[in-house]
């Protein structure tokens, strides 16, 4: 563990939470401090949902922790057991509480409560938020599942959505569909809007499809040991990813994989005279190991954009991912660190990022758009409207996301080109940026006009300065950056905003090396020179 401004992942039992919220008639018995009660935010403020995780934490305190700890989780589950009546029941410890060594599933066991009681073991010292999900998921089906006559009609079961999931939702509801077509009905989809009593008969499907590997593939590789149910392994983000899944499908099951593409566009869309200034367009992708790969496809093949990098931070999936890099010639990045991660990116130099929250905010500090494919999100990406990332609607949804921002982009090229123009000047500002539009009412106000532009106020510093304040203090002063001219700063204005900062970088390393204490507008096409052999 270490200390940092940003996490891709929370700790195992946020994972188990996911599981737990996602479903119905199951309760969680978390042995927690007070201060661990945070992660019940996560689902009712960021995935905005109407009632809180069903979670009973023992809460024990400071002072609790000369006396029996043990009596305050036993009693947390009576209560629990009383208030709630579920289903079934899992218990386990927060990463602050296993410190203590109580044992919650033997406390649990002792209790002899009316209702299936399952202990998880999520080591938090070693493994992270998406394992805690997929070992819930799998000790659940493990408790609860059992073999089953098959159902008369072909059916299948759908693994691995969780609450709090990227558009896990609307995925679920547009691979229903989607099989629906095939003349497949779904036997059960969980944990997402499942109960203990639904996962006891998945065993009565046929085949399971599993849409998210990193919290329902140790679920489905145990069902087909223990159900002799075969999973599909082609996860259908993509117009050519979903018809490689219809293939696999009709594979298991003998059925056609023909459906009705009426409602696809993404494959004429990226092809039109509106769309030719995609192609070849440089892309950096981050997130976890599922959504990049299959959006490294939709860039490379569907849209034709230039893969310059991708990565993932769940270290579980860094083999598959790797092979990926691979194909596209490139080398994975493997990291949970984001400082790392915008170093990457930087870079590259690429012109459009997709990747998770942290990524946008990485796109905006570098200038560079972003759009959103991967956990963890924020609050806009829970949208009210259906949304799905996977099927034939979900290539049309993720052609209008992943455009848009360059359109934008487009917008401030534009923007820079006309900036001598009274109307269209670089003050101006894109459309889609509102505060511009106060700056230019009170230039005259520079603080305010410095906060617009992104100057951080004085006393503030960027993430970036956070973490290295100790070792900028331990370190020996750096020379002084040379200075730009004033021709020279408005000659690289000129230069397009997504190649703009690895420009002046370039530039400034080749002052230093030459030892230019300023940069002229000859310093600024010498060093294109150089780097250009």
């Amino acid at each position: 563990m270490k200390l940092t401004l940003w996490t891709y992942e929370g700790p195992p039992h946020v994972g188990a939470m996911r599981v737990a919220t996602g479903m119905t008639g199951l309760h969680y018995v978390l042995h927690a401090p007070q201060g661990d009660t945070y992660a019940d935010l996560l689902f009712t403020m960021i995935e905005r949902r109407n009632h809180r995780p069903p979670v009973t934490y023992t809460t024990f305190q400071a002072r609790d922790l000369g006396a029996d700890t043990a009596n305050l989780f036993k009693d947390a589950a009576r209560d629990a057991y009383a208030r709630f009546t579920p289903q079934a029941m899992i218990v386990g410890a927060s990463c602050t509480a296993e410190l203590i060594q109580d044992d919650p599933g033997g406390l649990a066991g002792a209790l002899d409560l009316p209702c299936p009681v399952i202990p998880l073991d999520l080591p938090s010292y070693q493994r992270k938020e998406n394992f805690g999900a997929d070992e819930t998921f799998h000790q659940l089906c493990r408790a609860l599942a059992k073999p089953m006559p098959r159902t008369e009609q072909i059916t299948c079961n759908i693994l691995g959505a969780t609450a709090l999931g990227f558009r896990h939702r609307d995925d679920v509801a547009e691979i229903t569909k989607l099989l629906g077509l095939m003349g497949i009905s779904v036997n059960v989809a969980a944990p997402l809007g499942a109960s203990p009593a639904d996962i006891a008969r998945m065993g009565q499907a046929h085949f399971n499809v599993l849409l998210y590997p990193e919290t329902g593939e140790s679920a489905a590789r145990w069902l087909e040991r223990a159900c002799v149910q075969p999973y599909t392994k082609c996860v259908p983000i993509g117009v050519g990813a979903t018809r490689d899944f219809l293939h696999e499908v009709a594979a298991l099951t003998g059925l056609s994989p023909q459906v009705d593409e009426s409602a696809l566009r993404l494959p004429w869309w990226s092809a039109s005279v509106d769309s030719t200034y995609l192609t070849g367009k440089r892309v950096f992708l981050f997130g976890d190991a599922t959504h990049v790969i299959a959006a490294a496809r939709i860039a490379a093949t569907e849209i034709g954009f230039e893969v310059v990098g991708m990565g993932c931070y769940n270290r579980e999936f860094a083999r598959p991912m790797r092979a990926a890099a691979k194909a596209y010639g490139l080398e994975a990045l493997i990291s949970d660190d984001y400082l790392e991660v915008e170093d990457a990116i930087a870079a590259a130099a690429p012109e459009l990022i997709l990747g998770t929250q942290q990524e946008r905010h990485i796109g905006k500090r570098l200038g560079i758009p972003c759009a959103v494919i991967s956990s963890p999100v924020h609050v806009q990406d829970f949208p009210a409207r259906y949304s799905p990332q996977m099927g034939f609607e979900g290539a049309n949804v993720i052609f209008d996301t992943w455009i848009h921002p360059l359109v934008m982009g487009l917008e401030e090229h534009l923007l820079t080109m006309f900036r001598e123009d009274f109307e269209f000047h670089s003050d101006a500002g894109p459309s889609h940026h509102g505060g511009k539009a106060d700056l230019r009412e009170m230039a005259e106000d520079a603080p305010l006009a410095d906060a617009a532009r992104g100057a951080l106020p004085p006393g503030f510093a960027s993430p970036r300065d956070i973490s290295g304040q100790k070792m900028e203090a331990e370190a020996p002063p750096l020379p002084a950056s040379p200075v730009w001219q004033a021709l020279a700063e408005r000659e690289l204005k000129k230069i397009p905003f997504f190649v703009r900062g690895k420009a002046k970088r370039n530039t400034e390393a080749y002052a230093s090396e030459q030892g230019v204490a300023e940069i002229s507008v000859e310093t600024l096409y010498e060093a294109k020179a150089h780097y250009a052999r």
